[in-house]
């Protein structure tokens, strides 16, 4: 079992890293054991929502830095299960938005811990509503790129008839894609309606570990007041060491 010590100026955050996500956690304890994070911040708080770090940028940044494009130069392969959900203490990876980033691979070193809130039965019967909605959008951008030759040539015909006809066969398709899909399975509907989190964010990044001490330095450090682009007013320093790998 892996575990690191995220040593901040808030006080000392213990996390497990997953096995299940094995590129994550191979790259986690490689960046760690070069000592890539010494001295950087958590650069962006949202209270209610989580703390984020891993920018190289940060390290020594002045007050004015517009930071959270640091990177070491690299990507990772998006490891997402439907186990590995965004819960209270989720360790999870940052990433760009899915219009330049389709494939939701995770940034090679920024990271966030989730806080979230606590929601009801009715409010995460909302958020998977929201969640199915938009992944029968996303089937169906992806199935009108798979047809894409069919329909271009359809419009330079003006065969508006059977555009149709593919259009609407196409949307049913998405419908029952995203009609088959689970979210928020029983141990996650107990988290969220319990220990809270982010249960909106399921499904699009990778949670690669969870904090198993420290969770109170966590809610110590997602209340601190912030100004611009969500960067603390006073710098949240941070280091991080290998327990054990």
């Amino acid at each position: 079992m892996s575990q690191l010590k995220i040593l901040t100026t808030k006080g000392t955050i213990i996390v497990r890293l997953y096995d299940k996500t094995p590129l994550h956690r191979a790259n986690f304890i490689k960046l760690v054991t070069e000592g890539f994070y010494n001295g950087t911040l958590f650069h962006r708080v949202i209270r209610d929502f989580m703390i984020q770090g891993g920018d190289p940028d940060s390290r020594g940044a002045s007050s004015e830095t517009l930071l959270g494009m640091g990177d070491p130069g690299y990507t990772l392969e998006a490891e997402i299960h439907p186990e590995l959900f965004h819960k209270r203490g989720a360790l999870a990876a940052a990433r760009q938005g899915d219009e330049l980033n389709p494939e939701r691979r995770s940034s090679g070193s920024q990271f966030y811990i989730v806080w979230g809130k606590v929601y009801n039965e009715g409010q995460l019967s909302q958020i998977e509503q929201q969640m199915r909605l938009q992944a029968e959008q996303m089937e169906f951008q992806r199935l009108n790129g798979e047809y894409r030759e069919m329909i271009l040539q359809m419009r330079r015909d003006r065969n508006r008839e059977s555009l149709l006809e593919l259009q609407e066969k196409l949307r049913d398709q998405a419908k029952a894609f995203a009609k088959q899909k689970k979210f928020f399975e029983k141990t996650a509907r107990e988290a969220y309606t319990t220990i809270g989190g982010t249960p909106f964010l399921d499904g699009q990044y990778t949670v690669f570990g969870e904090v198993v001490e420290g969770l109170d330095v966590v809610e110590h450090i997602q209340n601190v007041e912030t100004g611009n682009a969500d960067r603390p007013l006073t710098d949240v320093m941070l280091e991080i060491s290998v327990l054990n790998a």
